[in-house]
């Protein structure tokens, strides 16, 4: 790198880049230099002396110069009139081959743009032109020159175009090939994004979805036993003390659980994230006994001896549990009480949580909020469904059903 900050490149290199930005100067120079090369080769006699042949013996003609110049012009507009400039060339050379009696060099200007049509159009019509363009400046060459029509000229008449054809197919289907090579890597790229992008999305779901479970379950614990403390400050303090030693340990576990998700969002250069487990039916007791402590009856009905849940199963059924009793200690009244259950059924886990309260008064009903939705979304990425409504006589249910089979292949 220079210290202007630009690339230092071979003089090549530069002006293939500068050709490729100017496609138009670099067609006039392939057609100076072809004209430069007709003329040149019209002063050789292939046939000047007996030892080979000879240069300066044959000098062109106006008319010729004046056919070579206009052949030579018309390949700038190659690129953008690639047929129409085949045929004028084509035309061209066979007007020199009739007049001149001799294979003159002005064929090289037919032969750039059969290349060039061969390379910009398809297999089919480089071979049907190629095929005419061969036998018309062949059959010329073999009618109206002055040697035998096998002789070297006319065979290289003949080897020029099918060269020319040939060589612009390779170039095409090499352009082709690279195009498609380019299209598939970007097709790949873009793949590639939006599945990180989905799996970004997902991931900021599920994060959502625990945070909300967190702080919605402690914070309702840590409401409730505020409550209590309130009210029976002045005339039970041991019975106060209790309740704020409850708040204690609910806050504290709600900054431990909010601590280990938020963990997740650190970056690598971040100091350590917590390490352990996530919740799950082993330490159901425990969130039990945390809704028990906040005045919340709940009896707890589960198999024993069931086989241990996946990983991700088993961390959707302990907040299913959670967010369930959340929404009962929030909206079923004082005096509910609830029920857990969790029963494994062939490949598939049931989860119920029943209550029998009613929505406290100004209450909001459990429908209104996100714990369902959280819910349903939990379970639908499972594949499972969820059932949730009022009982017949009073009270809540709610079911979840859990393939034990994840989407992700994880099983027992």
């Amino acid at each position: 790198m220079t210290p202007t900050g630009h690339a230092t490149g071979t003089p090549f290199a530069r002006f293939r880049d500068w050709f490729r930005g100017h496609p138009l100067a670099f067609d006039a120079t392939v057609a100076f230099g072809a004209l430069v090369c007709m003329i040149a080769g019209s002063f050789t006699d292939p046939h000047g002396s007996r030892t080979g042949p000879t240069f300066g013996d044959h000098v062109p003609g106006v008319t010729s110069v004046l056919i070579m110049v206009a052949g030579a012009v018309a390949l700038v507009l190659r690129r953008r009139f690639p047929l129409r400039v085949l045929c004028f060339t084509v035309a061209v050379t066979l007007v020199e081959l009739v007049g001149d009696n001799r294979p003159a060099p002005i064929a090289m200007s037919a032969v750039v743009a059969l290349y060039t049509v061969a390379s910009r159009t398809d297999r089919p019509t480089t071979w049907r032109v190629g095929l005419v363009t061969m036998a018309l400046l062949t059959v010329a060459a073999m009618a109206f020159g002055p040697t035998h029509w096998y002789a070297q000229e006319n065979l290289g008449v003949f080897a020029w175009t099918g060269m020319a054809a040939a060589a612009g197919d390779a170039v095409r289907s090499r352009r082709a090939f690279v195009d498609a090579i380019r299209e598939r890597a970007e097709r790949a790229e873009r793949t590639r994004e939006e599945e990180a992008g989905r799996r970004v999305a997902e991931e900021r779901l599920r994060i959502a979805r625990d945070l909300h479970d967190v702080v919605a379950h402690h914070i309702a614990l840590v409401n409730v036993q505020a409550g209590v403390a309130a009210h029976v400050m002045d005339k039970r303090p041991d019975q106060a003390k209790e309740a704020l030693a409850h708040v204690r340990e609910a806050s504290r576990s709600a900054l431990d659980e909010l601590r280990a998700t938020v963990g997740l969002l650190r970056q690598s250069g971040d100091p350590e994230a917590p390490t352990e487990p996530a919740p799950g039916l082993a330490v159901l007791d425990g969130l039990l006994d945390s809704f028990r402590k906040a005045g919340l009856p709940v009896a707890l009905a589960r198999t024993d001896g069931a086989p241990p849940l996946p990983a991700t199963v088993d961390l959707a059924a302990y907040r299913i549990v959670q967010e369930a009793l959340t929404n009962v200690r929030k909206h079923a009244g004082p005096d509910a009480k609830a029920e857990v259950s969790v029963v494994r059924v062939g490949r598939t886990v049931e989860i119920t949580v029943l209550d029998d309260g009613a929505p406290t008064a100004g209450g909001t009903d459990p429908s209104g909020g996100h714990g369902l939705l959280g819910m349903r979304e939990r379970v639908g990425a499972f594949g499972g469904t969820l059932n949730a409504g009022p009982r017949y006589g009073g009270g809540f249910r709610v079911q979840a059903i859990l393939p034990v089979t994840s989407r992700t292949g994880e099983d027992r």
